[in-house]
């Protein structure tokens, strides 16, 4: 399948607007006060998004739109399928994932395992993906600009795969996809639907990091993942939380 003009118009607009380093894409804007410049040497990936998934990962192995570029060991691009149409997206890869190329092997990774189990599924029936493919420095919160630079294969992975509902594991991913600045604790167990992924249910909750810290919240993640099941048709009259 071709990406089509209007869709990469999508990405060179979005890109325009919030990578300060692609500015020429803007018409009309006056440039972010305040905000470092991506060396121009970068190469940003917005021309000829690939139109499968394969071609997409194989275009994340080399790209250089931010500077997480320069220390990554290996791209976390995403992992998993549409079989049962739920994905969920991350903040970023971590130290394992960073080392293996896959996202979520962590301990993080490990809690996250139980909660698709508790749910009834496996992880190869879900598609596992982050806000950003390669790690920032120290785990430390995406940028907004690495952030923006990676939007477009995310949003890619997205109108790809077509999922029917979609879970958003802590503030950075809730912000990223839903576009606003809210705390997570404000809108997790709240539905989402915006028309740029219409006819995607969208449910924000806490990253499983978090509830390695904070174990009482996991009985509000489950009961977020019950409502998610619930949407998608599924029992879990007799299931636990995955502990």
């Amino acid at each position: 399948m071709e990406s089509s003009s209007a869709e990469l118009s999508v990405y060179l607009r979005y890109l325009g607007r919030y990578v300060p380093s692609l500015g020429f894409l803007r018409s009309g804007e006056s440039s972010l006060s305040g905000t470092e410049q991506f060396p121009l040497s970068r190469e940003p990936i917005s021309a000829g998004i690939p139109g499968d998934l394969a071609a997409l990962e194989r275009k994340s192995q080399s790209c250089r739109a931010c500077s997480l570029c320069e220390t990554r060991t290996n791209v976390v691009f995403g992992e998993g399928s549409g079989k049962s149409g739920l994905m969920f997206v991350g903040e970023g890869p971590g130290a394992d994932e960073d080392r293996t190329g896959r996202p979520f092997v962590g301990r993080a990774g490990e809690l996250l395992t139980k909660m698709i189990q508790a749910m009834g599924l496996s992880r190869e029936e879900v598609y596992i993906a982050n806000t950003v493919k390669c790690r920032p420095p120290g785990n430390r919160v995406p940028s907004p600009e690495e952030r923006a630079a990676c939007f477009p294969f995310l949003e890619a992975q997205i109108r790809l795969l077509n999922p029917r509902y979609m879970i958003l594991l802590g503030q950075t991913a809730a912000q990223v996809v839903l576009k606003q600045t809210e705390g997570i604790t404000r809108i997790r167990g709240k539905s989402f639907e915006i028309g740029e992924f219409p006819r995607i249910r969208i449910m924000p909750t806490y990253h499983p990091a978090y509830l390695l810290r904070n174990p009482s919240a996991k009985k509000e993640v489950w009961a977020d993942l019950q409502t998610v099941m619930g949407w998608m048709g599924r029992s879990f009259g007799q299931r636990t939380e995955g502990r």
